[in-house]
């Protein structure tokens, strides 16, 4: 029986890719994956709303949540896992949530996807109120684990959102604050839905969250100066960043960022107007972080 599920159909341009040689299977899946950024261009205003309800759950105090099965789920953790790193955001700020728990990171635990009570006690071990923004992420649309997420998040007063690759009900639309559903088609391999599917949850989660860290003040103009300096690779970033933006010298940028405990957002101000660490610190908190409100141009 044909199911109705976009990512369960079969794809009618592969139906013969376990004939073909090695190149031509990646011909094809190349193919097949180029029609995936205009999938998810097609759900712009949906997830631009997507970016403002993060920004309103932020400016809240509230967090956004991501929950998810499988490689939905695994998705989610990892853009809220790189939140801390490129934005200096504290950990609880974007939360991943995944059935199975953290071993369903590395080894599948297909199994707890259906049983959406254990995602509505996901949400309720998060603490999730009514300034939290929780998303939901299932290709299919069909994950109980997720639906109960959302239920429980709802009934806390959460705002909620779902991902999904395949067409949303009316029912589905009116359930929740937004829904964006980049249909990418049906995929090279009938239901592998950690390629085509995969990829379009990657871009939009990469869009969501990069969109409301740029609202929250964490970019000036396209440098990421709320990084923390935590290893080599960030700490020679951050040098970078300091030389060109202040005008420094990259002794004089390592001084800057020892001075302001590896905060390249203070250690910018710093450079740039001559102030101490604390003072920097003030002026950054009295224009709600942002940058161009404390140096008055842009790069």
């Amino acid at each position: 029986m044909r199911d109705p599920r976009l990512t369960e159909q079969r794809n009618p341009q592969s139906m013969k890719i376990d004939e073909l040689d090695p190149l031509d299977i990646v011909d094809l899946i190349n193919s097949e994956d180029r029609g995936v950024a205009e999938a998810v261009g097609a759900e712009r205003a949906a997830i631009a709303e997507a970016v403002t309800l993060a920004e309103r759950a932020f400016r809240g105090g509230g967090r956004l949540v991501y929950v998810g099965a499988g490689t939905s789920g695994r998705l989610g953790v990892l853009d809220a896992s790189e939140m801390p790193p490129t934005y200096g955001t504290d950990p609880s700020m974007v939360r991943g949530v995944i059935a199975g728990g953290l071993e369903a990171l590395v080894k599948s635990q297909e199994g707890a996807e259906d049983h959406p009570q254990d995602g509505a006690l996901a949400v309720d071990a998060l603490d999730v109120d009514g300034r939290d923004f929780v998303l939901g992420i299932a290709a299919s649309g069909s994950t109980p684990y997720v639906h109960g997420a959302l239920a429980r998040a709802k009934e806390l007063g959460a705002a909620t959102g779902f991902l999904l690759c395949t067409p949303p009900s009316d029912e589905l639309r009116a359930l929740h604050d937004v829904v964006i559903a980049p249909l990418v088609g049906p995929e090279v391999i009938t239901g592998s839905t950690r390629m085509k599917a995969g990829t379009a949850t990657k871009l939009v989660l990469n869009t969501i969250t990069t969109g409301a860290m740029i609202r929250m003040g964490k970019v000036f103009g396209n440098l990421m100066v709320d990084l923390q300096v935590t290893c080599a690779k960030l700490q020679d970033r951050g040098e970078r960043i300091l030389c060109e933006m202040a005008g420094v010298t990259r002794e004089e940028a390592t001084a800057l960022l020892d001075q302001s405990k590896g905060s390249v957002k203070v250690a910018l101000v710093m450079g740039s107007l001559g102030v101490s660490s604390d003072e920097a610190t003030a002026l950054l908190a009295e224009a709600d972080g942002q940058v161009a409100q404390v140096l008055g141009a842009k790069p």
